[in-house]
C-alpha cells in the first residue's frame, strides 16, 4: 500500500495543526480515501484559512495556458487565490496572516508541466517572507528510476520561462519534494523547508504499480499513458501537428489532415502504434478529420519518451516538408507564444536540430538526452 504525504501528515497529528495554514493545492490532490486534501485537512481540524491554486485552477478544469481567477472553493468555503494569473507567487499581503504554507499538488515528472514551477515560486516566497513551507510529497507516476531520466538540461541563459525556470532534465525522475530540496540548496533559496515523505513507494514503480486509480492531473492528462508519453509528445505543442487536445486521448493520439500514417508507421520506433482517424473538438484542426496515430507503451521500463517524441517530429517533418510548420503557442505566461520549442526543449535555436540528416539527428539526440550528470548530482537529495 502507498501512502501519500497527506496520509502521513494526517497520521502524525502535528502540534502546529491549529496554526494559520495556507494550502497550495488542486482537486487532483486526494488522500488514500479519495478525499481531496483540502477537505481531509479541514475534517481533521487543521486550521486552513486560504487556498492557492496553480494552472488549470482549483477544479483542474481550466484550459491549457488560460488565466485562472481568484474565487471561493465550493467544497471548503475557503478563499482561493490564483497563482496562474497576473501573479505566479504569493505576495506579502497573501502571506501576512499565515504561519505555515502546505503544498500538495500531483506532478507527472516532466519539466514543462507547470505545477513544479508553481512550487518553486512558493518556495522562494516562503524564504522571502520567512514562512515555513511543508511539502506533502507524492510519487512520480512515470517512475523515480533515474536511469530513465532524459535530458536535455534547460539552458538558463536563453530558455528560462514558466515551463522551465531552472536547469533540470526534461524528464527528471524525481518527486517534487526531492526537487524542492535540490533547488533550495543549489539555488541558495534557504527556505525553512520540510518534506513529509510518502510511504510504500519504490523508485522503479510506475503509476499502475500503485494499485490506485489514476486521477487526471489536468484536462489533457487523463491517464497513465498520456502522462508517460507527455515528455515527448508535449513537444508537438510547438508544431502544427495535433497532440490530441479536443479528444478523449490527448497525448496518446497525434495527427493532422495531411499526415500519411502508412508511411509514418513503417518508419516507427519501439512502441505500439496504430493508424486512426479523429476529429478534435477544439485546438488544432477543430472539427476537421485528422489522420493520426494512437500510441501505447507496452514496456514502460524501457521507454524513452523524450527520444521518441523528438524522433516522431523529425520523421513527420521529413515525410511532409510541404505541410509541416513550427507554430507559436500563446499562453498566459508567454502571450506571443514565440520560441515555444526552445522553451519546451530547453535548447537555444532548437528548430535547427531538425534540419540535420536523419542519421546525424539520431546521433545528436542520443547524446542530447544523456542524463548521467543529473543522476549523480541528485543523489544527495533523494528521499526514497
Amino acid at each position: 500500500m502507498i501512502y501519500w504525504g497527506i496520509d502521513c501528515l494526517l497520521a502524525l497529528n502535528p502540534s502546529w495543526k491549529k496554526k494559520r495554514i495556507a494550502l497550495v493545492t488542486n482537486h487532483a490532490a486526494i488522500n488514500n480515501n479519495h478525499i481531496p486534501t483540502r477537505q481531509a485537512l479541514q475534517n481533521e481540524g487543521f486550521s486552513v484559512v486560504k487556498l492557492f491554486s496553480p494552472e488549470h485552477g482549483l477544479d483542474v478544469k481550466g484550459a491549457d495556458g488560460a488565466k485562472m481567477n481568484d474565487g471561493i472553493d465550493a467544497l471548503t468555503k475557503l478563499p482561493v487565490i490564483s497563482l496562474y494569473n497576473n501573479k505566479l507567487a504569493p505576495d506579502e499581503n497573501d502571506l501576512k496572516d499565515i504561519d505555515i504554507i502546505l503544498f500538495d499538488i500531483p506532478d507527472i515528472g516532466c519539466r514543462f508541466y507547470t505545477y513544479l514551477w508553481t512550487m518553486t515560486h512558493v518556495l522562494e516566497a516562503a524564504a522571502h517572507y520567512q514562512k515555513k513551507l511543508i511539502i506533502l510529497d507524492r510519487p512520480n507516476p512515470i517512475s523515480g528510476n533515474l536511469n530513465l531520466s532524459e535530458a536535455p538540461m534547460l539552458d538558463e541563459k536563453y530558455c528560462v520561462s514558466f515551463i522551465g525556470r531552472y536547469s533540470i532534465p526534461l524528464r527528471h525522475s524525481c518527486t517534487l519534494g526531492e526537487l524542492a530540496l535540490y533547488f533550495n540548496q543549489t539555488k541558495n533559496i534557504h527556505a525553512d523547508l520540510e518534506i513529509i515523505k510518502c510511504k510504500g513507494w519504490q523508485r522503479n514503480m510506475f503509476q499502475p504499480d500503485w494499485g490506485i486509480p489514476f486521477v487526471p492531473t489536468s484536462p489533457a492528462i487523463k491517464n497513465f499513458q498520456s502522462a508517460l508519453l507527455y515528455p515527448g509528445l508535449g513537444l508537438l505543442e510547438a508544431t502544427n501537428i495535433s497532440e490530441g487536445r479536443g479528444t478523449e486521448k490527448p497525448f496518446v493520439i497525434i495527427g493532422a489532415p495531411w499526415i500519411d500514417t502508412s508511411l509514418l508507421i513503417k518508419s516507427f520506433i519501439g512502441l505500439s502504434a496504430k493508424a486512426i482517424q479523429f476529429i478534435p473538438t477544439e485546438s488544432k484542426y477543430a472539427n476537421e478529420t485528422c489522420n493520426g496515430i494512437e500510441f501505447e507503451v507496452k514496456n514502460p521500463q524501457q521507454f524513452n519518451s523524450v527520444q521518441n517524441g523528438l524522433l516522431l517530429i523529425k520523421l513527420i517533418k521529413d515525410l511532409h516538408p510541404e505541410y509541416f510548420q513550427w507554430k507559436p503557442y500563446p499562453t498566459n505566461v508567454n502571450p506571443n507564444g514565440k520560441n515555444h520549442l526552445d522553451k519546451l526543449l530547453g535548447i537555444h535555436q532548437s528548430e535547427q536540430l531538425f534540419n540535420l540528416s536523419l542519421g546525424d539527428f539520431k546521433d545528436k539526440i542520443s547524446v542530447l538526452i544523456n542524463s548521467q550528470l543529473w543522476q549523480k548530482n541528485m543523489q544527495p537529495y533523494l528521499l526514497y
